[in-house]
């Protein structure tokens, strides 16, 4: 069993209880490691602690038990939206969601992806992608919006559908990074134990979806942008010191590129900082570091 099936909102609350009586500050709660590696980076070290609860029910339960059931106004969560803004759900203070559909695809939104395209990218192979297929974050979110659309259907339909070690070259052209859609469907379909929706009707619950979405980047998940980056590198643009990457290190080049500038401009940002100047308390220690070395 795994430390996260062992933690609860209650331990959670507990700990919090009993930190109280040393630490007057804000208690960030967050879902992982990889949230509590990246907003560690900004936040007031001597005015908020990080504590991380393994899940996303976890810091939206601890954070509701610490804010209504003990009467803590300084306990804040931040989780992913994952799919809740494509079920019109929002998160409500002291509850916020990152911008985008998670974590990892409002670093590729920001000025982090182009840090990381100038570590990693041959500039001549780059620019003449550029100029044939358009800037490489709009080719990724086109490529991987799709298949985050589908996974909504999928929950919402009740196909129980899978979705995990999709060959995501079976679908995307890595010279274009476009997406055959059917592809996709026939790879998940593969990929799945059973479905009870025909290809056909798969594909044209998609393509309403589709019609339907106000923003792409609420269906994209960032797991599957990082993939589709990766097959990018590797086989189009890929200077020669990606040749090595995998998705877990090109990932982390992401996050580590993702400055204290890139954070300002969140709409995460903006809500946090707008939420602690009410309750008078400090979240965040902003400064003009520059541009962080990758690795």
């Amino acid at each position: 069993m795994s430390m996260r099936e062992y933690i609860t909102p209650d331990d959670i609350c507990n700990q919090i209880s009993m930190e109280r009586s040393v630490f007057r500050g804000t208690f960030l709660i967050v879902e992982g490691v990889t949230d509590e590696r990246l907003f560690e980076k900004f936040i007031d070290k001597d005015e908020v602690r990080i504590i991380e609860a393994h899940s996303k029910d976890n810091v939206r339960n601890a954070v509701k038990g610490m804010s209504s059931e003990r009467g803590d106004g300084r306990v804040i969560g931040i989780v992913d939206p994952d799919l809740d803004r494509l079920r019109g759900k929002r998160a409500k203070p002291p509850l916020f969601h990152t911008d985008c559909r998670d974590m990892e695809m409002m670093v590729i939104r920001s000025n982090a992806l182009q840090d990381v395209l100038d570590e990693y990218s041959d500039q001549d192979l780059l620019a003449r992608f550029t100029e044939t297929v358009g800037p490489v974050r709009d080719a990724l979110i086109s490529a991987s919006y799709p298949l985050g659309l589908l996974m909504f259907i999928s929950q919402r339909e009740g196909l129980n559908l899978s979705f995990k070690d999709l060959e995501f070259e079976r679908f995307i052209n890595p010279r274009t990074l476009s997406l055959n859609a059917g592809a996709m469907v026939d790879a998940v379909i593969f990929n799945s134990k059973s479905c009870r929706m025909g290809r056909k009707a798969l594909l044209s619950r998609l393509d309403d979806a589709a019609q339907d979405l106000e923003d792409q980047w609420d269906a994209a998940r960032g797991h599957d942008t990082v993939s589709i980056l990766l097959i990018a590198l590797k086989k189009n643009f890929g200077s020669f010191n990606s040749r090595g990457l995998n998705e877990g290190e090109l990932g982390g080049a992401l996050r580590l590129a993702f400055s204290d500038q890139c954070f300002v401009k969140t709409d995460l940002y903006r809500d946090t900082a707008s939420w602690a100047s009410e309750k008078g308390v400090t979240l965040w220690d902003i400064v003009s570091r520059g541009r962080t070395p990758l690795p």
